[in-house]
């Protein structure tokens, strides 16, 4: 069956060029994400990498953006700026009218926003460029030297800064290009191969300390949350509908996910829950007396390799908190209600109008009150199988520290997303081309 499907994408050449075309974009993003910023010390870049593995958060979320934070390369931020003006735009929608009325006009008015996205990314990406280079640069100092002399702003700083930013923008161009002359979202497809690329590490670290039993159990949790994973983002409750515009009822249903949100609350909670631990690691080293004092506290508590449990807490409730806050602004009962009323539709047994919008709007909190626990308990459900293994000592953790699975709790959604969003796809163009051959 598989190598049937395998037969019929090779015979179509609209696919297969396609495929070829986001793999070959790919290779391209993956040599970017090795070529560091000019003026970096690339003898202290051995630090900045020793730094990632033992602050699993930040190396994380600079998979989460697509980025190359290992190597301090051009695309040192990835997408992250382009998402996070994303996320102001769709703000600035709820307050702005201009940009709310764009939204109602279909394709037309999304390009233009997207476009806006676009003019919001570069500034952004230039003022995120120092933050990132001052952040890490204080990190790793005191471990390896410094990665850049910021003491030298216009020789040395300023240039990286042009460098990382323009690495943003080439990698948006290319996630365009993926969108437009490949196959997927070219967002998603960079994100989907920063997450991927860290899985053969993962592996060769468990076998390193020859512990094998372990790798295997982590195998069969990573393909039965798989699993669960995928029956959670395929599931929808089916609102019905009734239209009698045409004389006769005719009978539909308006669909609303589980999970609502995808994975943009998880990249929301990362950025945040990783702040603590990277401004306790700076008054530590830099700071003495109580600023230490509450720098050690934070690095003990809140540190992504050994977490406490206020951690895990925190973690969990930022992912549902989130998921409320992202779907509260995309999702918009009264101008659902008011377009079904429009058709001369309703929902059996509710009111056109405003009982319809307050009905939709309590069943969307209901499906994002499981949505967002869900997604929240994917992602803490390492800390807490590492905490539980710590106290009945089923397996031993010495070399990799804490459970996990060979692709984080975060990740794995976004990689099952990506997955099947790219086999809907691949399953349009297929039957695209079976239905050419009748011509």
């Amino acid at each position: 069956m598989i190598l049937k499907h395998f037969d019929r994408i090779w015979k179509s050449e609209s696919v297969k060029r396609k495929i070829l075309v986001t793999l070959g974009l790919i290779v391209v993003y993956k040599f970017l994400s090795v070529l560091p910023v000019p003026g970096v010390n690339v003898e202290a870049l051995q630090a900045l990498r020793n730094f990632l593995s033992a602050n699993q958060g930040l190396a994380f979320f600079g998979s989460l953006m697509g980025g190359g934070l290992e190597n301090f390369s051009i695309v040192l931020m990835g997408l992250s700026p382009y998402i996070n003006a994303t996320i102001i735009l769709q703000l600035l929608a709820v307050v702005i009218p201009h940009l709310e009325s764009l939204k109602k006009e279909g394709e037309s008015g999304q390009k233009k926003i997207n476009n806006y996205t676009r003019y919001l990314t570069l500034p952004l990406a230039f003022a995120q460029s120092y933050g990132m280079i001052v952040l890490i640069n204080t990190l790793v100092a005191g471990t390896g030297g410094k990665l850049i002399d910021t003491s030298n702003f216009f020789g040395v700083v300023l240039p990286a800064m042009i460098f990382i930013t323009a690495g943003t923008m080439l990698l948006l161009w290319l996630g365009d290009l993926i969108t437009e002359s490949g196959i997927g979202n070219g967002t998603s497809m960079i994100i989907f191969a920063g997450v991927l690329a860290g899985v053969p590490s993962h592996i060769t670290q468990y076998i390193s300390v020859d512990n094998i039993s372990l790798l295997l159990a982590l195998l069969v949790m990573t393909l039965a949350v798989i699993y669960v994973i995928i029956k959670f983002t395929e599931g929808y409750r089916k609102i019905p509908l009734i239209y009698t515009k045409t004389g006769r009822d005719e009978r539909s249903y308006f669909p609303i996910r589980v999970n609502q949100a995808g994975m943009i609350p998880i990249i929301f909670a990362v950025s945040i829950v990783t702040f603590p631990s990277l401004i306790g690691q700076i008054l530590a080293v830099k700071s003495s007396g109580r600023a230490a004092t509450i720098g050690q506290y934070l690095v003990e508590h809140f540190s992504m390799n050994n977490p406490g449990w206020a951690y895990i807490a925190v973690y969990f409730l930022l992912i549902l908190g989130f998921s409320f806050f992202y779907i509260s602004i995309v999702f918009n009962p009264s101008e659902i209600a008011e377009n079904i009323q429009k058709r001369g539709g309703y929902v059996p047994g509710i009111r056109p109008g405003k009982d319809t919008a307050e009905f939709l709007e309590k069943t969307s909190n209901h499906l994002n009150l499981y949505g967002g626990a869900f997604l929240a308990l994917i992602a803490v459900f390492p800390y807490v199988m590492t905490k539980f293994n710590n106290f009945v000592n089923l397996f031993d953790l010495s070399g990799s520290g804490q459970i996990d699975f060979l692709i984080s709790g975060a990740g794995l959604i976004i990689v099952v997303g990506v997955i099947l969003d790219l086999v809907r796809r691949i399953d349009t163009e297929l039957k695209s081309y079976d239905y050419k051959k009748f011509y």
